[in-house]
């Protein structure tokens, strides 16, 4: 069994959007066909507030040939300067069962996240995205940065706020010079008046922070990370566009589940999915205020970790693990 570290995923394509994206589009249609499933998540807590681990298991078919489970530690609340969560990925064929590898992870979490946006603001912004406003300055915030520079090179102007705006300046010398203005926001009230055609949070709040006033009409608004929107905002919507519609809702502290448990939204108010946006070729008008809720599909992890670790076999990369009974 194949074990591969994150910079042997990075060298492997298992960071490039452009790849991503196409992993991510074809699990979708398999999905359409019936021929890429997920099973209810699991966790365990962790002796931390908010702490859990998480077991995501996934099967596809076509050409990933995979099943497999995403292992994920989500540690929000532990300061030791290690990310705030610990991904593995482990795959076996999905034809016979053999262990195929096990994958370091988070990479290919925020890739795979920041390729569904990508998707989604080609296909559900109610007008072209050309002037975008960035929430973050993590790991998401920073896969959604690559993802603008390689899908939409073209945009007219970004701009970026952050609670702490030194982890901004941080972030935006860290990165290679992007080709579009880039400006950073001081305060949420100069950001809420910007005239930006989309919002990506990409922030860890676990308190909303994104007002109505965020909300304006032919505007997309895109919730990546915990509980950014509150329900006010939420309500506003005119369009609710969702990755899947899944047993998460029941458990998942995204800010649209919270509210579908409160009462406050049901489930047969979901304007369109990724199986709506890729094969059904649904838009929004050109009015609308269209928000999409981003929970994050385990299908798309076992995609991009299957395709690696096929790289990695063709190439030789990464380390080889004994497994099972061997002769001494």
């Amino acid at each position: 069994m194949r074990y591969l570290n994150h910079h042997q995923v990075a060298t492997l394509g298992g960071l490039d959007p452009r790849l991503a994206l196409q992993d991510v589009t074809d699990a979708v249609s398999l999905m359409r066909e019936g021929a890429a499933v997920m099973p209810a998540e699991t966790h365990v807590d962790l002796d931390t507030p908010r702490g859990k681990v998480y077991a995501l298991p996934a099967r596809l078919g076509g050409r990933f040939n995979a099943t497999g489970v995403k292992w994920t530690a989500h540690r929000p609340d532990i300061e030791d300067d290690l990310p705030q969560a610990m991904a593995m990925t482990l795959i076996n064929r999905a034809d016979n069962g053999l262990p195929v590898g096990l994958v370091e992870s988070s990479g290919l979490t925020a890739v795979r996240t920041a390729a569904v946006s990508a998707l989604v603001l080609r296909t559900a912004a109610p007008r072209p995205v050309t002037r975008v406003l960035l929430a973050g300055a993590g790991v998401q915030a920073r896969a959604h940065l690559e993802m603008l520079r390689v899908h939409f090179p073209d945009l007219e102007q970004l701009w970026c706020w952050n609670r702490t705006p030194e982890n901004l300046t941080a972030l935006l010398a860290d990165i290679d010079p992007l080709p579009f203005p880039v400006a950073p926001v001081a305060t949420l009230d100069e950001a809420c008046t910007l005239p930006y055609d989309a919002l990506l949070t990409c922030t860890s709040a676990a308190e909303p922070w994104v007002t109505p006033a965020f909300f304006r009409p032919g505007t997309l608004v895109m919730q990546i990370g915990y509980h950014e929107a509150a329900f006010a905002t939420l309500q506003l919507a005119d369009r609710v566009v969702v990755d899947a519609w899944g047993d998460f809702c029941h458990v998942s502290a995204k800010s649209l589940f919270q509210l579908f448990r409160s009462g406050g939204f049901a489930p047969d108010a979901v304007s369109a999915d990724l199986t709506h946006l890729i094969i059904d070729g649904w838009r929004p008008p050109a009015e609308a205020r269209v928000y999409f809720n981003s929970f994050g599909l385990n299908i798309f992890d076992i995609a991009l970790a299957s395709r690696v670790l096929e790289r990695a076999e063709a190439q030789n990369v990464g380390t080889l693990l004994p497994f099972g009974a061997s002769a001494e």
